[in-house]
């Protein structure tokens, strides 16, 4: 049976966004996913889908940075990025 949720080879780095002030939400993942090493990841919750930031984000990292949706529903968003 498929496993619901991706193993990671490492442990993900969270960042929990429903606890930042929304004024701060995109410096802090920005500055988050600057932060990482490549092959690291950071594991983003929200409680809404970020589109505006994932275009913000493929504009910046271009194919640096690769996300991938954990879970999608409403009120819970969880995405793994990982930089390579």
């Amino acid at each position: 049976m498929p496993q619901a949720f991706p193993i990671l080879e490492q442990q993900a780095h969270l960042l929990d966004a429903r606890g930042v002030a929304k004024r701060f939400r995109h410096a802090a993942i920005f500055g988050a996913l600057d932060a990482l090493q490549p092959g690291e990841t950071m594991r983003f919750v929200n409680d809404h889908d970020p589109l505006p930031l994932l275009e913000q984000m493929l504009a910046r990292y271009a194919e640096g940075i690769h996300f991938h949706y954990i879970e999608r529903q409403p009120g819970r968003i969880v995405i793994d990025f990982t930089k390579h």
